[in-house]
C-alpha cells in the first residue's frame, strides 16, 4: 500500500508531508473493531504544561489521541461508540470530536485553531463540535454496557476563564459516567493480568502479588486479591478469578488495543520515522566531523538539533543525552553542561522527531579523533554485543532475544578483559534492556510479545564503567552505548540508522573530514 499524505490545516505554506485523514479514520475503525458490544470509547488530548509563572511549554499532542485523529491542539475529546449513536439530531454517529473553538483574540496571541467546522472539514470526522458542547451533546451514557478509556489526564490546571478546559472536560466525563474517585486503572490492569494467567502461572503470580503489596500496602485489603491469595488449588483459583467485581469502567481494554495497533508500523508512519532517523544520523555524521575537545556538551548538543531544525524536524524526540567521560556513565544524562569535553569518550543519545515520530539513535565517540586502547577494547565489545543482537532480529523470535543475546557477549567479554570475575556481576556495568519499540513515543506502544514484520524497535546495548568501580582504574569513565533503530522485515530486519558510523574504522575515518558547520562562527562574549 503506498503512503499518501496530506498538508496540516491552520496556516500557510506549512509541510505537505503529514499524515492524511484517511490514516487516522483507518485506525480509528480498526480500534472500534477491537471494541466489546454496547461499548463507548473516550479518549483526551494532553494537557498544556505550565513552565513558569505565565509561560507554558511548547505543547505536544498525546500520541494516542493524534494517532487517532490527527488533531494537535489542547482542550479536546473524542468519542468513538461501538454502534451508530444519535448525537444531538444527527443520526449514525461512530466517531464525534469536540475542540477548542475559533478565537480571533486568542489566535492573535496563541496561534491559529482549527474549531469545529475546521476539524470536520480538514480532519474528516464523522461528527465535530466545540468542547463547550460536550457535557450536553446528549450522549447516553448509560445505555453502554462497558465505558473505555486510557487513563485519565491527571494535574491539570484549571482555567478559571474557560468552562470547557481539559480540566471540565475530565470533570464532566467523571460525573456522567460515574467514575469512582478512587477508581484506579493499575488495579483494573492488576485484575486483567490474574485473569489471563493466574491459574496457568499461579506460584510466579503468587510472588508477584506478594512483591506488590509490600510495595503498594493498599493492596493488601483488596478481597479480589486475598481471595485468589488464599486459593489452594487450580479449581479454587478458578473460582476465585470468576468472582470479580463488576465494573463497567475500563481502563485496560484500550491500552491493549493500541498496544496492538501502534507496535505494527503502516507504509506512512515508516515514511515518517525514516526522514526522523536519517535526520538524527545526519547530526551524528556532522557533529562526528565538527567535534573539538575545546567544545562544551551544550554546543555539541546545539549542533545535532541545529540540524534537526535546519530538516524540518518539530522537536526532539526526548531530551538529548551528551555526556562526556564520568557523565556518559549516566544512562539518562541530560543536564550537557561540561564546559569542554576534553580527551573522554562522548555519549551521543540524540533523536528528531518528525511529524510526531521519533529517531533514537546513540553514537560513542573520541574527541580528539582516536580511540585509546582502553576506549576501544570496550567500543568493539560493545559494537560485537550489538551485532549479536541484530542477528537475533527476525520475526517470530521472542522480543528479549536480541537483549539476550547481546548481554551473552558482554558478559564473555568483561569476564575476559579482567572487568569482571563472574557472569552475574555483568549487571554492573550494562543495566539497562537492549530494545524497545519506536514510534510516536520513543518508548511506543506494543505487546512485547514475539517480534514482528513491521516492528520497529532499538539495539542498543552498552557499557558503563564509573570511577570507584572494583575494576582497573585505566577503565574508569569509560561509557559506550551503540543505538540502532531497526525494522523487522518478513525475513530478517534493516538498520534504518546504518548512515550514522559504527565502526572504529570509519568513526575516526570521518572524524578527520571537515563540517559544513566548522564554518559558523560566533562572536566571543566577554
Amino acid at each position: 500500500m503506498a503512503a499518501t499524505f496530506a498538508q496540516r490545516a491552520a496556516g500557510p505554506d506549512r509541510p505537505a508531508d503529514f499524515l492524511d485523514p484517511a490514516f487516522h479514520r483507518q485506525r480509528r475503525e480498526l480500534l472500534r473493531q477491537q471494541m466489546p458490544a454496547r461499548s463507548v470509547a473516550v479518549l483526551f488530548a494532553a494537557p498544556v504544561r505550565n513552565r513558569a509563572n505565565d509561560v507554558n511549554f511548547l505543547y505536544h499532542q498525546d500520541p494516542d489521541f493524534f494517532y487517532l485523529t490527527g488533531y494537535d491542539e489542547p482542550d479536546a475529546v473524542l468519542v468513538l461508540f461501538k454502534e451508530p449513536q444519535t448525537i444531538n439530531g444527527q443520526a449514525g454517529v461512530t466517531e464525534a470530536l469536540f475542540v477548542q473553538p475559533r478565537d480571533p483574540q486568542a489566535e492573535q496571541w496563541t496561534g491559529r485553531r482549527l474549531g469545529s467546522a475546521g476539524a470536520k472539514d480538514q480532519l474528516k470526522l464523522q461528527y465535530t463540535a466545540e468542547n463547550k458542547a460536550f457535557a450536553g451533546a446528549g450522549i447516553r451514557w448509560a445505555d453502554f454496557g462497558q465505558v473505555l478509556f486510557t487513563s485519565l489526564p491527571a494535574d491539570v490546571r484549571d482555567d478559571r476563564r474557560d468552562p470547557a478546559d481539559l480540566y471540565n472536560l475530565v470533570a464532566d466525563f467523571r460525573q456522567q459516567v460515574a467514575v469512582p474517585a478512587d477508581y484506579s486503572p493499575a488495579r483494573a490492569e492488576l485484575y486483567n493480568r490474574l485473569q489471563r494467567s493466574g491459574v496457568s502461572n499461579a506460584p510466579q503470580m503468587k510472588g508477584y502479588l506478594e512483591r506488590l503489596m509490600k510495595e503498594q500496602p493498599a493492596l493488601a485489603a483488596d478481597t479480589y486479591i486475598q481471595g485468589y491469595l488464599q486459593a489452594a488449588t487450580d479449581a479454587e483459583r478458578q473460582k476465585a478469578l470468576a468472582a470479580r467485581p463488576v465494573d463497567r469502567h475500563d481502563a485496560s481494554l484500550l491500552n491493549n488495543a493500541l498496544d496492538q495497533l501502534r507496535e505494527i508500523k503502516t507504509p506512512e508512519e515508516l515514511a515518517h520515522l525514516r526522514r526522523a532517523i536519517r535526520i538524527s544520523a545526519v547530526g551524528q555524521q556532522e557533529v562526528m566531523k565538527a567535534l573539538k575537545p575545546e567544545m562544551g556538551e551544550m554546543e555539541v548538543q546545539g549542533l545535532h538539533e541545529y540540524v534537526y531544525k535546519r530538516y524540518g524536524a518539530e522537536f526532539e524526540g526526548y531530551p538529548s543525552i551528551v555526556g562526556a567521560g564520568a557523565n556518559g556513565c549516566i544512562l539518562h544524562y541530560e543536564t550537557n553542561d561540561k564546559q569542554q569535553v576534553k580527551n573522554d569518550l562522548l555519549l551521543m543519545d540524540c533523536g528528531a522527531e518528525y511529524h510526531g515520530y521519533t529517531a533514537d539513535v546513540t553514537r560513542t565517540i573520541p574527541p580528539s579523533g582516536k580511540f585509546s586502547p582502553e576506549q576501544r577494547q570496550v567500543y568493539e565489545l560493545v559494537l560485537a554485543a550489538q551485532e549479536a543482537g541484530f542477528a537475533e532480529c527476525k520475526p517470530g523470535n521472542a522480543f528479549s532475544a536480541p537483549g539476550k543475546a547481546a548481554q551473552d557477549v558482554i558478559t564473555a567479554g568483561l569476564l575476559k578483559l579482567g572487568i569482571i570475575t563472574k557472569p552475574e556481576d555483568v549487571r554492573r556495568y550494562f543495566p539497562h534492556g537492549t530494545s524497545h519499540y519506536l514510534g510516536l513515543d520513543v518508548h511506543d506502544r506494543g505487546t512485547y510479545g514475539p517480534l514482528r514484520a513491521g516492528n520497529v524497535i532499538t539495539v542498543e546495548p552498552g557499557i558503563y564503567i564509573p570511577e570507584g568501580s572494583p575494576c582497573d582504574k585505566k577503565w574508569w569513565n569509560i561509557g559506550v552505548r551503540i543505538e540502532d533503530d531497526v525494522l523487522l522485515t518478513s525475513t530478517g530486519y534493516e538498520n534504518l540508522s546504518k548512515e550514522a558510523p559504527r565502526t572504529v574504522a570509519d568513526i575516526e575515518k570521518l572524524m578527520a573530514k571537515s563540517s559544513v558547520l566548522e564554518a559558523f562562527k560566533l562572536p566571543v562574549l566577554k
